[in-house]
């Protein structure tokens, strides 16, 4: 069993996001529990809690829950919790992370023997070999690629007929950040780009990512998507485009300050 002042955690009056199975249970509010941990009414004992944080200044623990998912269950994504703002989107989608690293970490990948949490830093130990794991942080870039008046969106087979976004791919090993962008606009779309322009950064829980996002222009080459990767891709006239990203994530903050910087060349 993996805990972390476990005996603490059950008697302090805190936060605690109860992640089942990659999703998070909410209270009948549609928020996240607050209380003392016996008040989840959990029907088993949990085999992993450990601490995330603080959420409104109140500690926020981790509650890795093996419950039988019944349709009377509040369960979202961490997704689905960013109009409740940053603060509580950083803390669901930390837990989700969180709860898969300890589910694929309760045994050491080198002699087998069981894991054990670090007290003192998220981590887990092996008191046998002494190899320690981290959580893993899978780094993906986010490229908007514009042209004069327009901008480059595109579907994945991933996503819904009519729902486009802008280009993404992990970055590979001993790939810089601006290399890895160049090199999956090409792949994906097969365009040549430039002048790449960081924009800033998102956590994205899918399952553990952290995304860095890029404006670039435009310099040579037709669209050619992707095989099995992109359905399609088209340049879109900024002030007609279609079903595109919430404003609350990096791809649709990017995609409004491209067609708003757009609007302010063309009205000057």
């Amino acid at each position: 069993m993996i805990k972390h002042s476990i005996e603490l955690a059950t008697t302090n009056t805190a936060y605690w996001i109860v992640v089942n199975k990659g999703k998070i249970k909410l209270n009948s509010n549609g928020e996240i529990p607050y209380g003392n941990f016996n008040q989840l009414t959990l029907a088993t004992e949990p085999e992993q809690v450990c601490l995330l944080g603080t959420l409104g200044g109140e500690d926020c623990y981790l509650v890795v829950d093996y419950d039988q998912v019944t349709d009377d269950m509040h369960l979202v994504t961490p997704r689905e919790l960013l109009p409740q703002g940053d603060e509580v989107f950083a803390l669901a989608a930390r837990a989700t992370q969180v709860a898969l690293f300890l589910q694929t970490h309760r045994f050491c990948g080198q002699c087998g023997c069981a894991m054990r949490l670090v007290n003192w830093e998220l981590a887990v130990l092996c008191h046998k070999c002494g190899h320690r794991c981290y959580p893993r942080i899978a780094p993906c870039v986010l490229i908007a690629v514009q042209r004069p008046g327009q901008i480059l969106l595109a579907r994945s087979s991933r996503h819904k007929i009519g729902h486009f976004s802008i280009l993404a791919g992990f970055v590979e090993s001993a790939e810089t950040l601006e290399h890895a962008a160049k090199r999956e606009v090409k792949e994906e779309v097969g365009i040549e780009i430039t002048n790449l322009r960081y924009v800033g950064s998102q956590p994205w829980p899918f399952p553990h990512s952290l995304m860095a996002g890029f404006i670039a222009d435009y310099v040579s080459g037709d669209i050619v998507c992707q095989p099995e990767e992109i359905e399609e891709a088209y340049w879109y006239d900024i002030d007609k485009l279609p079903l595109i990203p919430a404003i609350e994530t990096l791809s649709g903050l990017m995609i409004r300050q491209v067609q708003q910087k757009m609007a302010n060349k063309k009205a000057t």
